[in-house]
């Protein structure tokens, strides 16, 4: 008797600490919660700036509540929250599996915008922030995916309150995209491949026009054409370009848009929980 009396203090903690999740599962301390309950819980932190605990809780919101306005919320507001953590990939997917999942919600064009302020973003670059860069001279991939998405952003939405900033971006976005051409250009002149020089500056006169970077391409064909010994064609590109420059027909830089101020989402007929 005495034995079993002494080992009940020893049962008793070992529960305690089993509840407490030291040797069991832990214990979930939003188990239980409604969806209303977890959707503000997670819209507080995440306007705390707590992102990792926001989008963990917009999750948990999600696989309990599936069907229901909040977990549609969830989902943008989820997207947001990846971006200002600065997780461009998990943003970029949260917004596709809205689009994929809401195309016809009202709010779907914010999905698009977000993508493309995140592309944008990554196009941009970290050291931008700090230190001026041109950003022609980086890998045009995130820049050519920013562009995809705002272009579709314009296409799908052109009323969209995003709209006018996207088409803004897009045409920042084709000017640096002509100028890294006319970057990979300039590179094959000094590696003497003349002949890819000249193609690459081709491609910028015939498929970027309207932007700062034709007159560029234009020396580069022409330097690429003497090269060549192809003096005929040089003669003709340089006088293409005198007399455009004369007519004053090459247009200047874009200007580099101003930053985003990008918000999160609440929608306005988000009221009650209908889960």
């Amino acid at each position: 008797m005495s034995r079993t009396l002494t080992r009940l203090p020893v049962l008793l903690l070992a529960a305690a600490l089993a509840g407490c999740g030291i040797f069991g599962k832990e214990i979930d301390p939003t188990e239980g919660w409604s969806a209303s309950k977890l959707y503000s819980e997670a819209a507080s932190e995440l306007d705390s700036g707590n992102y990792t605990r926001a989008v963990e809780l917009y999750q948990k919101l999600e696989a309990r509540y599936p069907f229901g306005r909040y977990a549609m919320q969830s989902q943008l507001d989820a997207a947001y929250a990846h971006y200002r953590a600065e997780e461009p990939e998990d943003a970029i997917a949260a917004a596709d599996r809205f689009i994929k999942l809401y195309p016809q919600n009202p709010y779907v064009d914010y999905a698009y915008y977000l993508k493309g302020i995140v592309n944008y973003n990554r196009s941009v670059g970290f050291l931008d922030r700090f230190i001026p860069m041109d950003a022609s001279q980086r890998d045009p991939g995130s820049a050519l995916d920013a562009f995809t998405d705002f272009s579709a952003l314009v296409a799908r939405f052109p009323d969209s309150k995003y709209a006018q900033d996207a088409r803004q971006r897009m045409l920042y976005l084709r000017n640096n995209l002509a100028k890294n051409e006319v970057n990979v250009a300039r590179y094959y002149m000094k590696r003497g491949a003349y002949v890819a020089a000249a193609n690459r500056a081709n491609f910028v006169i015939e498929h970027y026009q309207r932007t700062s970077a034709v007159a560029d391409a234009l020396e580069v064909l022409a330097d690429a054409y003497r090269a060549l010994g192809k003096d005929d064609l040089a003669a003709d590109a340089t006088r293409v370009l005198e007399v455009n420059r004369q007519a004053g027909r090459f247009i200047a830089d874009e200007p580099r848009p101003e930053k985003v101020s990008l918000a999160r989402k609440l929608w306005g007929y988000l009221k009650l929980d209908e889960n």
